[in-house]
């Protein structure tokens, strides 16, 4: 294409993997403007000021899960949802870059300025004269009238960035349902959407070469902490949750039973129950098969009867207790690791901005020595990667409120403490998930003796009573046993 700005013919036939291109108009807009080199040269020309912005850029991130096919009209529906109905011109590229399919996304590029209904470019802004109380322009010390600058437009409002991307997921879920498949895209943060998880770093396309050819970076290692931090934690949570939902109904019901009876659910009677009812259950096996299950199932038990006894549960409430106490525990673990990933992600936030600065720096400061507007122009249109980069990395580094003299060294030495600290966090998980282990087989006995759901296939389910009713039940069996045996003692005396 011909740029009539610096009279250059710019050539983009190498690039590689382009599936789809588009210019989307609004029905006022010129047709010509459907020609993209046609568009961009009238967009430059109506700008006058030498750093005007001439387009809105993003990137839109297309999902492997909806057939390829439908990329253009998905892509086609949102832009003229949210750009093109409201006056933007749009023109989108689906790209497919190498490996195939690995990373599939959408460049949209977006029109700033609005046209009138002949197709003509309107101003940015206008000047608007403020007023006094009275409704009369106020004047100035130097004689002019002060006034202010309002968009003729206000696609500019920040707003847009929450609607916008909201927009795209509500597009991109209706393609997914349309498809047939169960996956939707959230881009709320996990914290806005209520879950407890822990985000991943960003990677950016330098660490993912390196990570591709076998380099491991701080980056890297630590997304692959954090990924394995919350799986365990999705597990212990699980665990948790499900522990304690079940002890609380026990609870309940006891308290129920002890309205109608003087009754206990004492967890060691309930354990030997469940050895009873496993050698009942065993009672037409041989006698090598009675004698190998009811030594595997009293090794069992007696695990979860010396785990009782080393923590002092003998009832309910203290196993509410100490369930209570075990998720603590994973509570401030999951605490701790949090505030050493954040530190850890800004410290390799700080790295990679510095080493992008020093990179580029040479670029920044020839463009800062060049004294005349347009040769100054000129070197930013020829340099414009370098500077972006220089200038995003720059404002990393002033946010995390350092500069490019930030001493390396120390932060290195404190991102290794804080792995070894992250380190500590995870063995401490790693000994809540040991500890949840007897918690969850003692769950899996008692249930056993409150009474089973046991379903024959191609047989109806039986009806499912509740856990007051098994625990009555299971308690006037254990009275029919002891009195049993108490007749058959009397019967031998």
């Amino acid at each position: 294409m011909f740029s009539e700005y610096d009279q250059k013919t710019k050539n983009y036939s190498g690039k590689r993997g382009i599936l789809y291109t588009e210019i989307m108009l609004p029905s006022h807009a010129p047709p010509e403007y459907a020609n993209r080199e046609t568009l961009w040269n009238s967009v430059e020309a109506v700008e006058k000021q030498w750093n005007a912005q001439l387009a809105r850029r993003f990137v839109l991130a297309l999902p492997k899960e909806v057939p390829p096919e439908q990329y253009p009209q998905m892509v086609r529906d949102y832009c003229e949802k949210q750009f093109v109905s409201k006056g933007m011109i749009a023109d989108f590229a689906i790209h497919d870059p190498a490996p195939p399919g690995h990373n599939v996304h959408c460049h949209v590029m977006l029109t700033l300025r609005a046209m009138d209904e002949t197709g003509k470019w309107l101003p940015k802004s206008r000047k608007v004269y403020d007023l006094d109380e009275n409704g009369e322009r106020i004047r100035l010390p130097s004689g002019n009238w002060k006034s202010h600058k309002e968009d003729t437009v206000d696609w500019n409002d920040q707003k847009y960035a929450e609607i916008w991307r909201q927009g795209w997921a509500d597009t991109v879920n209706r393609y997914l349902e349309a498809a047939g498949r169960s996956e939707r895209l959230d881009l709320r943060s996990y914290e806005r959407q209520g879950l407890d998880v822990i985000p991943t770093v960003h990677m950016g396309p330098a660490v993912v070469q390196m990570e591709r050819r076998g380099i491991q970076t701080n980056i890297g290692n630590l997304n692959r902490d954090i990924k394995a931090a919350n799986q365990m934690l999705s597990a212990i949570r699980k665990t948790i949750r499900s522990l304690l939902d079940w002890v609380g109904e026990l609870i309940q019901a006891e308290k129920e039973l002890l309205k109608e009876e003087a009754a206990s659910t004492d967890l060691g009677v309930l354990l030997n129950d469940y050895l009873n009812q496993r050698k009942a259950e065993r009672s037409d096996w041989s006698w090598f098969g009675q004698q190998k299950g009811d030594l595997k199932d009293l090794k069992d038990v007696a695990r979860a009867v010396v785990y009782l006894q080393q923590h002092k549960i003998s009832t309910l409430e203290q196993l509410n207790t100490v369930l209570s106490g075990v998720k603590q525990k994973a509570s401030q673990a999951h605490t701790g690791m949090r505030k050493a990933e954040k530190r850890m992600k800004d410290i390799a936030g700080i790295q990679n901005a510095v080493a992008v600065c020093r990179e580029q720096k040479p670029v920044h400061d020839k463009y800062l020595k060049i004294g005349w507007k347009k040769r100054q122009a000129a070197f930013a249109e020829s340099h414009q990667e370098e500077l972006k980069a220089y200038n995003k990395a720059y404002r990393y580094l002033k946010k995390q409120h350092v500069d490019l003299n930030v001493n390396l060294d120390a932060l290195e030495a404190e991102h290794g403490k804080l792995q070894s600290d992250h380190a500590d966090f995870a063995r401490q998980l790693e000994q809540v998930q040991a500890e949840l282990k007897p918690l969850n087989e003692i769950h899996y006995w008692v249930s056993q003796v409150l009474g089973p759901e046991k379903v024959e296939i191609g047989n109806p389910p039986e009806k499912k009573f509740s856990v007051l009713k098994q625990i009555k039940d299971s308690q006037k069996e254990s009275a029919k046993t002891d009195e049993r045996h108490q007749q058959e003692q009397d019967v031998e005396r």
